[in-house]
């Protein structure tokens, strides 16, 4: 027996179908948009860990210092150590642990937080790690600063001085230095047997945009024949005055 549908449901229907295959094919085509940005990214932050470090930005460079162009740039930078530690704690391979920053004071009287590297906890918390004196040059990855914590995070308490995560204006103003960089240097790995331990910078993208423009495409799809299944189940009349 074959079904009749009548024109105002048909146009509905249409409707409702029309929206839902160019829904979806946007969001597919956005996520492709989004598939190549990624890569490019990707390109230009491999070009940049293995490119020659150059002199860390200045304070004329610091406002323009975006993530897009200037993250995981290899620099270098002269100065001397600040005993001034600040532990921030944080799981990894060695068990709970804590990143070491040490303020680095340069000659132009700025301050530029240097991620020393890991040491495990107990042995952070008891101050049982190398320390450098004098003139020191610096060569490893500039990094934003954390100014967000991540889902389940526990917050800074610089009232405290307890931090978990490296949020550089927090920890430069809570230790009252003005003259400091909005960024913070990740060292590289020096002494693969000494703690700190640099060279620690899991340089990692998720990638995941081709499956999801394929899913949205593929919803796409999953509407366009829905909708010729139902006009093929239907025989389509001209709406009666009279019913």
């Amino acid at each position: 027996m074959t079904l009749s549908i009548r024109w105002p449901r048909l146009v509905l229907i249409t409707l409702i179908a029309a929206i839902g295959v160019g829904a979806f094919g946007a969001l597919g085509i956005w996520q492709l948009q989004r598939l190549q940005w990624k890569r490019d990214l990707i390109a230009r932050v491999d070009s940049r860990i293995h490119a020659d470090p150059l002199p860390a930005p200045g304070p004329g460079a610091w406002p323009a210092i975006t993530a897009e162009k200037d993250e995981y740039r290899r620099v270098s930078l002269t100065g001397r150590f600040v005993d001034d530690d600040v532990l921030i704690y944080t799981p990894s391979d060695y068990g709970p642990a804590d990143w070491v920053l040490t303020p680095l004071a340069r000659d132009d009287g700025t301050i530029v937080l240097i991620n020393r590297g890991l040491v495990p906890e107990e042995l952070a918390r008891a101050g049982d790690y190398a320390r450098e004196t004098g003139p020191v040059t610096v060569t490893g990855l500039l990094r934003m600063s954390e100014d967000h914590g991540w889902l389940f995070s526990r917050e800074n308490n610089p009232e405290q001085q307890k931090w978990y995560r490296r949020d550089i204006g927090s920890i430069t103003a809570a230790r009252g230095y003005e003259m400091a960089a909005p960024y913070f240097v990740d060292q590289k790995l020096n002494d693969p047997q000494a703690w700190p331990r640099g060279g620690q910078t899991v340089v990692r993208f998720r990638n995941a945009h081709l499956g999801y423009a394929l899913t949205w495409f593929a919803l796409a799809a999953v509407v366009m024949v829905g909708y010729g299944l139902v006009l093929a189940s239907h025989r389509v009349t001209p709406l009666d005055p009279g019913r």
